[in-house]
């Protein structure tokens, strides 16, 4: 099975030069183009390596108004435990 990717482009216009000129000089700094550290930023940026986890979250916030067992029991009666359903597309 060959596997085809497709890769956008962008065109940003009316970029200031101090802010050119500033990716320019980290790039450097990097070991990279420029186009090649706008990327890592854009990546770095929409896209962060470590992602906000609902449950884990959730789990903290208890901690954090301080949860009696009874109430996380009472949590645990009400929860849905049914298995999650595959998302279909068609």
């Amino acid at each position: 099975m060959m596997m085809v990717m497709i890769m956008a482009s962008l065109t940003i216009r009316n970029l200031p030069d101090d802010v050119h000129r500033a990716l320019r000089v980290r790039a450097a700094r990097n070991g990279n183009s420029t186009e090649a550290e706008v990327r890592a930023i854009l990546k770095q940026t929409v896209k962060p390596e470590s992602r906000v986890k609902l449950g884990s979250l959730l789990a903290e916030i208890g901690r954090k108004v301080k949860l009696t067992d009874e109430e996380i029991a009472l949590i645990e009666q009400v929860r849905d435990k049914s298995p999650a359903r595959h998302v279909s597309f068609e």
